[in-house]
């Protein structure tokens, strides 16, 4: 199995401008010289963390998707983030998942943030995702769903990594670095987490920290308060060679396995 290329983007985003945002990662992907498998956008990467879902909402025939199809195609590459999608009369707050032949793949988010009032807004996800990519199955998530252990468990049709996208804000950013190295501890896999920076409407504000942790929990990258183009190589050999040497997965609780029948997606 070859090594995974995966590019992490952390950036400012212009709060509620779909046109603005995209233009400006259209720079900064320019940037992007190294080979890579996957670039990874943060969540809402269009708008921001907004629930004006009824002003923003697009269909997934709107400018959003329509961008990440051009640049999977552009940059031959996988590209993942996630948008305001209006869907058969119910808004998703839903990460979409581009390849360069044209398909797209999709996760709309299941655990709502209630402190907003997403959960007011947006329309819950029931379904689980996974990805083929390059012989690696990776499984991606939004932002509050990475503090639910269950939902985000490596069972069943296992996952080699997990990826999350967020807008977490900083008040909270200890949080998020510490679930970040436990999902990746508990699931004996990589994690991969994209944050956003600077401030958005509701005068939040959002450092980064956006990272990459191999298996044993260990930070192999991170950024804090700076945009950030990195592209993190994974290695499959040492996620086999420890998942051999420390089989812990074997004694997991079959019993929470037989909670979701997952349809993995290629």
């Amino acid at each position: 199995m070859q090594d995974l290329k995966v590019t992490l983007v952390q950036t400012e985003l212009v709060w509620e401008d779909i046109p603005a945002n995209l233009a400006e990662l259209d720079k900064r992907l320019d940037t992007i010289d190294d080979r890579t498998h996957l670039i990874v956008l943060p969540e809402m990467f269009s708008t921001g963390f907004s629930m004006n879902a009824p002003a923003l909402a697009e269909t997934m025939e709107g400018s959003g998707v329509s961008w990440l199809l051009r640049q999977a195609r552009k940059k031959h590459v996988d590209i993942t983030g996630s948008l305001i999608i209006e869907d058969q009369g119910h808004y998703f707050n839903r990460l979409i998942w581009a390849k360069p032949d044209g398909t797209l793949l999709t996760y709309d988010k299941k655990h709502l943030f209630r402190m907003s009032g997403e959960d007011k807004i947006y329309h819950e996800g029931s379904r689980l995702l996974t990805v083929t990519l390059n012989g690696w199955r990776i499984r991606p998530f939004v932002c509050y769903d990475l503090r639910f252990p269950v939902w985000t468990r490596n069972s069943g049709d296992p996952y080699d990594a997990a990826l999350y996208v967020a807008n977490w804000p900083t008040a909270r950013v200890n949080q998020w670095q510490t679930l970040l190295q436990a999902r990746a501890i508990e699931n004996q896999s990589y994690v991969i987490g994209v944050n956003r920076i600077g401030k958005d409407g509701n005068a939040v504000i959002y450092n980064g920290n956006s990272a990459v942790i191999n298996p044993l929990g260990d930070i192999l990258c991170r950024k804090q308060d700076h945009a950030w183009i990195h592209t993190q190589p994974l290695s499959y050999a040492f996620l086999e060679n420890y998942r051999e040497s420390f089989p812990a997965w074997m004694d997991r609780d079959r019993e929470v396995d037989r909670l979701f029948h997952e349809t993995p997606a290629d």
